[in-house]
């Protein structure tokens, strides 16, 4: 999170792949006006559901129980930033970068992945290395 900058006043974020909630949470932290969570694991969403209510946004926040394609395929709104951690070892990554190249959700799309992944990016994006992890920002 530190690679986005400091304040991020009054963007809407969509995290993708929530987990815990930790990215998107650490937006509203920042100044975001809106975070919506989309996570299909049961288990993750009573963390990130657990997490909303310990830190007092559940105003700001909406979770939602899906698979994140089929939730992107039925989405019309453009957020601001969406961020994403998906599984390793998954084809999601690369199913991620495609969809949103043909069909953006958001002005910017932070992609946390296995360092060396090969994403088809075509040169569209930055990538930061951190370790075995990188971040990679797409931008429309």
């Amino acid at each position: 999170m530190s690679a986005m900058g400091g304040h991020m006043d009054k963007i809407t974020v969509l995290d993708l792949f929530s987990g815990s909630g930790a990215l998107g949470l650490e937006t509203l932290s920042r100044g975001a006006s809106s975070a919506v969570f989309v996570e299909q694991d049961r288990g993750a969403l009573r963390i990130v559901r657990a997490n909303i209510e310990l830190l007092d946004a559940s105003d700001k926040c909406m979770v939602v129980e899906d698979d994140v394609f089929h939730y992107l395929d039925g989405n019309r709104k453009v957020f601001d930033v969406a961020l994403a951690d998906p599984p390793y070892g998954t084809a999601a990554s690369v199913k991620l970068v495609s969809f949103f190249l043909q069909r953006p959700f958001a002005r910017e799309l932070w992609l946390e992945h296995r360092w060396g992944e090969e994403l088809d990016t075509d040169d569209v994006a930055r990538t930061r290395r951190y370790g075995d992890t990188a971040v990679t920002t797409f931008t429309t």
